[in-house]
């Protein structure tokens, strides 16, 4: 089932530091197969005024994203980004293509 690293970012200072990071994200992805699906807008308002940047990374699984993620070259640039963004990074599980709303109840 894939999986995701999420980023909401609330603010992002676009200086030296963010962009060494964005320059050398994408090599750290690659052994891990992870893709970029979302990375921020524009966006289409439909219900309130987005206040951050939502960034989505697609894993095959939770093993990939977490294995990304500890891996040394992703730690390396990791400071890179946390010195010049605020918000919040996560992973989350997929669901499968079958998955129905009312399945959370069960």
């Amino acid at each position: 089932m894939p999986a995701y690293a999420v980023a909401i970012l609330s603010e992002t200072h676009l200086n030296d530091e963010i962009r060494a990071y964005l320059e050398r994200i994408d090599s750290t992805l690659q052994p891990y197969a992870g893709q970029f699906i979302i990375h921020g807008g524009p966006y289409i308002s439909l219900e309130g005024e987005p206040t951050a940047d939502l960034i989505v990374i697609q894993f095959p699984d939770m093993e990939h994203a977490s294995r990304w993620y500890d891996s040394p070259a992703y730690q390396a640039i990791k400071p890179l980004r946390t010195a010049s963004s605020d918000g919040i990074v996560f992973l989350v599980r997929g669901v499968p293509t079958d998955h129905r709303a009312m399945d959370i109840l069960a």
